[in-house]
């Protein structure tokens, strides 16, 4: 039976190793991930770039969510219920500058978030403000979506 070889210049011939060849792959992947994350154990920045920080708070009457949008204004910023599900979306507008821009790491253009409430909302009682480049958002639980305590009969 012949083993497959692997042929390369000026080294003498080898035998092929298919495993040793796959985790030389898994190596190089990893290692370019850890570069695109700037070190090991952290989250890839450039993909969580794309979704912006945000944080949901349930209280006993209500949900808070509070998402990160600097550089957004008030009038750019649309949010909108439905059911259970928020969606925040707006235009981060470029800033004008004067001088040759040599980096730029601060996010600008168009975007959008969703986010699945945990329970129903009255879409009444909905509120949304924005101070310092925070946008939050304040919901009351529906009337259904409050919990209690069932007996169990015979």
């Amino acid at each position: 039976m012949a083993v497959p070889v692997r042929r390369q210049e000026n080294r003498p011939m080898a035998r092929w190793d298919p495993i040793q060849e796959m985790e030389e792959a898994w190596n190089r992947i990893g290692n370019l991930l850890t570069g695109t994350a700037g070190g090991e154990g952290r989250f890839f920045t450039p993909l969580a770039a794309l979704a912006a920080p945000a944080d949901i708070e349930e209280t006993d009457d209500g949900f808070i969510v509070t998402l990160d949008v600097p550089g957004a204004r008030r009038q750019d910023i649309s949010v909108d219920l439905r059911e259970n599900e928020l969606m925040v979306s707006g235009d981060i507008k470029e800033i004008e500058r004067k001088g040759v821009l040599r980096r730029q790491n601060r996010q600008v253009g168009r975007f959008e978030h969703r986010i699945v409430l945990p329970g129903k909302v009255n879409a009444e009682g909905v509120e949304a403000t924005l101070k310092d480049g925070v946008l939050t958002v304040r919901m009351a639980k529906a009337k259904g979506t409050e919990s209690r305590h069932i007996e169990v009969k015979s």
